[in-house]
């Protein structure tokens, strides 16, 4: 298995825990937690795309990760669930 895809795989199960969390209403998608594992997520995706040269997913990880960070700049102090 090549780095870029132990990289992809680990920013999937990043992505997929806070998927299944919120699902399970276990934590809520207007939470801290929640908008910063959908940006470590796609950021570690969109890396991984990056050192494949997969640039459609580049664009996709970047504007999740993008609308993760600037969801999660909004969201007011002492909110944690």
């Amino acid at each position: 298995m090549k780095l870029s895809d132990i990289i992809a795989s680990i920013g999937v199960i990043i992505l997929l825990i806070a998927f299944v969390l919120n699902l399970t209403n276990k934590l809520s998608a207007k939470s801290r937690v929640y908008m910063l594992l959908n940006l470590i997520g796609a950021g570690t995706c969109c890396y991984a795309s990056y050192m494949v040269s997969f640039y459609p997913f580049v664009v996709l990880e970047g504007v999740w990760g993008t609308v993760a960070l600037v969801s999660l700049l909004r969201v007011p102090r002492g909110t944690s669930v």
